[in-house]
């Protein structure tokens, strides 16, 4: 079975606008080669990959609670539902539930409805960008929700994020490779293989399985340094977009959910603008990550 984290515990709680349907179906859509070409995970869970393996499944931890819009967050319903969408059919593309969704939940205006979709394929993205781009990950403290990268006191080490970014003068990034702690392991060839090699590492995965000199080149032609930093200002200006193309829709939405989804936008956006501030904090030594 896989086990899903609807509510946004590590993803803006229900102040961010993030709709995770785009990464379960990357998640649901990557092969495994765990029995040759085509194992995806969505196969695997479905039974197609291990046949006698009984019963499989999905789960989720859900993002229901007690407010009267039952999730914090007008967009995080969509969540909820696109969960309960591909636990049914893990073969339906993020676009299609997304349309679903905003059909039923906001509005049929033809020009509307493609301003909200494009809002939610390209927010999840945009979180990433803002918050751990290229691979890194846990930048926040104890409340998993601000940017903590400096955070090293923990009553675990793995639950710090020094742990993870391992940054200092020289570079960042957790070595997982199999010259390294060899977690890379875990992973069937040619999976295992390609996140192995510098060379055919997804860059979005690249500090998450590498460590690397901050004046590392990359596939842009910008350092590593360099390439953060644009990371985090894109993702920011994302966050931007995400408001202006909202205000957009004035009059096309009922006053009150316009409002409501307003208001989380701004914090959204502002929230953005500090992660952005924090990757841009002095290169300091000591394990704190020199942004």
């Amino acid at each position: 079975m896989a086990e899903l984290q609807v509510t946004q515990e590590y993803l803006g709680f229900s102040n961010h606008l993030v709709y995770l349907a785009t990464m379960w179906k990357e998640f649901l859509d990557s092969d495994t080669f765990a029995r040759g070409q085509d194992s995806t995970v969505g196969k695997v869970i479905d039974g197609s990959v291990y046949p006698r393996m009984k019963p499989t499944g999905m789960c989720a931890v859900a993002n229901t609670g007690s407010q009267i819009n039952w999730c914090g967050h007008h967009f995080a319903q969509a969540n909820w539902y696109a969960f309960g969408r591909l636990a049914w059919d893990h073969a339906l593309p993020a676009e299609h539930i997304a349309d679903e969704w905003a059909r039923m939940t906001f509005t049929n205006d033809p020009q509307a409805l493609e301003t909200i979709r494009r809002m939610m394929l390209s927010s999840w993205e945009t979180f990433v960008s803002y918050s751990m781009p290229l691979g890194l990950h846990h930048l926040i403290g104890g409340d998993h929700y601000s940017p903590k990268p400096w955070n090293a006191k923990e009553p675990r080490a793995d639950w710090t994020a020094t742990y993870y970014h391992k940054a200092d003068r020289i570079g960042v990034g957790f070595n997982r490779t199999m010259r390294g702690d060899r977690a890379v392991d875990q992973y069937f060839p040619p999976v295992r293989d390609q996140f192995d090699s510098l060379d055919t590492c997804p860059e979005k995965f690249l500090l998450w399985f590498h460590r690397l000199p901050w004046d590392q080149k990359m596939r842009s032609g910008r350092t590593l340094w360099e390439e953060i930093c644009y990371q985090y200002r894109s993702g920011a200006e994302g966050a931007k977009q995400l408001q202006e193309m909202w205000k957009s829709l004035e009059g096309k939405i009922d006053s009150q959910r316009f409002e409501e989804v307003s208001a989380k936008l701004a914090i959204q956006t502002s929230d953005a603008a500090e992660w952005r501030l924090s990757g841009y904090a002095p290169k300091l030594g000591g394990g704190c990550m020199p942004y």
